[in-house]
């Protein structure tokens, strides 16, 4: 979603989406490595995607394959090997506000302060926004996940699937050009990760943001994204990149949704040990 940062609550209309559709996000090439006592390892190989505004992208893959250094990467939080990320045209030499990330884990908010305060709180540590702007902008996103009558609440009295709304409602808030996503419901149980999926897709209809979505689950990433890159076991590369616009959330029992999970089955897993 691109912000003006003039405005209290951006434009979320067709408008808005038509001025994001060009190309927003370029990963050209890129090689990730890390350092363990004994050696260093490739985490990815020679992995190249772009993600366009109103994009829901999807990064695919197994345990191991490096999806999540991917993300970090896209974050700013560590540096390419060799290759580059660029974000509208300029490259990505660490942290910023453009790129926000929402973890896996529930305890990503500090338990001492509200709900409230704890989506507002980014907002005045960029200076933003006034203390009264950031407190309206939070109840606005609040809203907008359905925890504005838990914005006096502690995090500590929430259930897991409610933390993760109130991070996802702090990173909207900041209003990112991309909105980065690490296997955010891998922890929840099932009806609640079902129910999760269900509120972002909602969400993305009302506020039209750019998505990097990190997941291992194949169902998922179909249900989530409009676009899936696959990669494949340790290194990661580029095993292939698919549509998935065509599923919602009523294609589980679908014939063409079950041949699509095993068909990306096949292109992750079977390919590579028959190469082998």
């Amino acid at each position: 979603m691109v912000a003006n940062p003039a405005s209290l609550f951006p434009n979320h209309g067709n408008e808005a989406a038509a001025a994001t559709s060009g190309k927003l996000l370029a990963v050209e090439h890129v090689n990730l490595e890390y350092r363990t006592r004994e050696r260093i390892v490739r985490a990815t190989h020679d992995v190249s995607f772009d993600v366009y505004g109103g994009d829901r992208f999807v990064l695919l893959g197994p345990s191991g394959c490096g999806k999540s250094t991917l993300l970090k990467a896209v974050a700013g939080f560590i540096e390419p090997t060799s290759g580059s990320i660029s974000l509208d045209g300029q490259i990505v030499r660490g942290p910023g506000a453009d790129r926000i990330v929402v973890f896996q884990e529930f305890d990503q908010l500090p338990p001492w302060k509200t709900v409230l305060q704890n989506v507002a709180f980014p907002l005045r540590v960029a200076k933003k926004l006034s203390r009264v702007q950031a407190n309206e902008r939070a109840l606005h996103y609040l809203e907008k996940v359905g925890l504005a009558s838990f914005a006096n609440a502690y995090p500590h009295t929430l259930s897991g699937g409610m933390k993760q709304r109130v991070a996802i409602a702090r990173a909207l808030a900041m209003q990112p050009r991309v909105l980065l996503m690490d296997e955010p419901f891998a922890a929840l149980d099932a009806l609640t990760r079902r129910k999760m999926q269900e509120e972002l897709l909602r969400l993305w209809e009302e506020v039209n943001f750019t998505l990097l979505f990190v997941t291992h689950s194949i169902e998922e990433a179909l249900v989530v994204g409009n676009r899936i890159l696959l990669l494949s076991p340790h290194p990661g590369r580029v095993r292939a990149e698919l549509n998935s616009h065509q599923y919602s959330q009523d294609s589980f029992g679908r014939t063409d949704f079950q041949r699509s999970v095993a068909r990306i089955h096949h292109l992750l897993f079977e390919e590579t040990e028959g190469a082998q």
